[in-house]
């Protein structure tokens, strides 16, 4: 009788797992078909290539997209305990960890953004023209960089040869091998955490200075621009506490294993789906101008309204 019992409550426990796994491929496949046509809406039009603003939203769509996939193949391996070379692991680890800094490093450009363009208009053409497009682009990823370079320098000083050919379970905790790395990756976010919280914070003061000040049209613009910049601090706090994840969830794993995998799934969709569904809305659905675009060529010129734009 325990055995049968067991027996149903392990089936069940599949079955849970399954339906997990189904329920996140069809919010990633919803959300990357969103963000293919959003893509695809920013280069059919030049205005939103050849405008910063729309570039660094392009950036967090494409950065989101490439995150999305990879964390999907990982969750995917890591349900059903699928194994593969330490090597190839390190490889993915190094595209995800570099991704997984740059949508808040990019967030945090789109506020700065707001703020020069509120705050200090005049400057705005000189500090966001369209040339430094590509110095932009080599900072946040440079700046998304520097966690991965650390964690993985230390990781390549501590590592056997033969540690790369073994077949594990692709996880970020195969590349910490000493408490203190821990504690070295978790301070490394804490300060990412810290220099972006201050800088959506210190955004968000001054333009709220501007609103107070402002009036007519330049006061709704100005409005406009806050609540722009509130989303992007909350959408940057999702993608933060996504940082902390990992060190919740090794504490999770010394209490119980089913209540790991609990806690991870809970995090996987609050933590790392949500704020990456969240950049459509804040700037595709938004703003009027990419709106309009958006259905023009997603109806495929059926809809008319500011048709002489297109």
């Amino acid at each position: 009788m325990a055995t049968n019992n067991s027996v149903i409550g392990g089936q069940l426990a599949i079955n849970n797992i399954n339906n997990r796994v189904i329920i996140v491929q069809l919010l990633i496949s919803m959300f990357l078909c969103i963000n293919l046509l959003l893509i695809t809406t920013f280069f059919m039009k030049d205005i939103f290539y050849t405008t910063m603003r729309y570039i660094l939203f392009a950036i967090a769509l494409l950065s989101d997209s490439l995150f999305l996939l990879i964390t999907n193949v990982l969750l995917i391996l890591s349900y059903f305990s699928f194994t593969i070379q330490v090597w190839l692991c390190v490889i993915i680890y190094i595209v995800l960890s570099v991704y997984t800094f740059v949508t808040p490093v990019t967030l945090t450009a789109m506020t700065l953004e707001r703020y020069v363009a509120i705050c200090v208009p005049l400057r705005h053409a000189e500090l966001c023209r369209t040339q430094r497009a590509l110095h932009f682009i080599l900072i946040i990823h440079g700046l998304s960089s520097v966690p991965c370079i650390v964690i993985l320098s230390i990781f390549f000083a501590s590592a056997i040869t033969s540690f790369y050919t073994q077949s594990r379970i692709c996880a970020v905790e195969m590349f910490i091998f000493h408490r203190w790395q821990g504690h070295l990756r978790s301070a490394i976010s804490q300060l990412f955490f810290l220099i972006m919280s201050i800088t959506i914070v210190f955004s968000y003061v001054q333009i709220m200075k501007v609103a107070k000040a402002a009036s007519g049209e330049n006061k709704k613009s100005t409005w406009k621009g806050l609540s722009t910049v509130v989303l992007h601090g909350f959408q940057l706090l999702l993608c933060l506490i996504q940082l902390w994840c990992p060190f919740i969830e090794a504490a999770v794993l010394q209490i119980d294993f089913m209540l790991f995998i609990n806690v991870r799934y809970f995090n996987y969709i609050t933590f790392i789906l949500a704020p990456r569904c969240l950049s459509p809305l804040i700037y595709g659905l938004r703003d009027e101008m990419f709106v309009n675009a958006l259905k023009y060529y997603a109806l495929c010129g059926l809809y008319k309204k500011h048709s002489t734009a297109f």
